[in-house]
């Protein structure tokens, strides 16, 4: 009896402190995993709005690149840019824009939606006119390797820049990832793109949930058209 008394609370010390010491452990690798998680964002924020180098970044490099070149603004529904985070809870969108020596280069916004096989995560990117291309990047998704996983290949990401997003009239249309190829003849070629061949719904579902964020900010972005306009008189 009094043996396996011993073996009982000898297991249990030994439980208690592998326990212990694979908590802190777990805690310790989940500050790390976070921080890699925000450094990876805020790298394809960089990326897309056309920051590049020859050599992959370091984690050193990817922050003080983005804290020198971006800024992150918060609007409302309306398109109002906030002083600060709204202490009330009410939800915000979030722009960042990119600028140097002073002038703005560039915006991104996040984009999210339903593909093929889950919700595919990205970011697009906005020159400072608020109407066209700069670029498109995702960093995580479901879609089918050589179909719709061909959305964060180059040949599929360079197709979106120089292309705009509104008409003549300066209302958004967004861009249509059409099924097979964009017409040269097509009048409306300058808000489409490419489709990815056996992949309809990938594009399907990105030209869906494309306009639907973009809408979210139109009204930021529409202010921003009307400011350059008056700038350009």
């Amino acid at each position: 009896m009094r043996s396996d008394a011993y073996t009982i609370v000898f297991t249990t010390i030994i439980t208690v402190i592998l326990g212990l010491g694979l908590s802190a452990t777990a805690d310790s690798l989940r500050e790390r995993q976070i921080l890699n998680e925000e450094l990876d964002i805020k790298k394809n924020i960089l990326s897309v709005l056309g920051y590049k180098q020859d050599t992959p970044w370091t984690n050193e490099e990817v922050q003080s690149l983005y804290d020198s070149n971006i800024n992150e603004i918060r609007i409302d529904e309306v398109g109002l840019v906030l002083d600060e985070v709204d202490k009330s809870g009410n939800f915000a969108y979030t722009i960042y824009q990119s600028s140097e020596n002073n002038k703005v280069t560039g915006y991104a916004i996040p984009i999210a939606g339903k593909g093929l096989w889950g919700t595919m995560y990205g970011y697009f990117a906005i020159e400072p006119d608020a109407e066209t291309v700069k670029g498109i990047t995702f960093y995580k998704h479901k879609e089918t390797p050589g179909l719709g996983a061909e959305v964060d290949k180059d040949w599929f990401k360079n197709n979106f820049i120089g292309k705009k997003l509104t008409d003549k009239n300066g209302e958004l249309v967004s861009i249509e990832v059409v099924k097979g190829y964009v017409s040269k003849t097509d009048p409306e070629a300058l808000h489409k793109v490419d489709g990815i061949s056996g992949a309809t719904i990938t594009g399907t579902g990105l030209t869906t949930f494309l306009k639907s964020d973009l809408e979210k900010y139109e009204p930021y972005f529409a202010r921003v058209r009307r400011i350059n306009q008056i700038e350009s008189l």
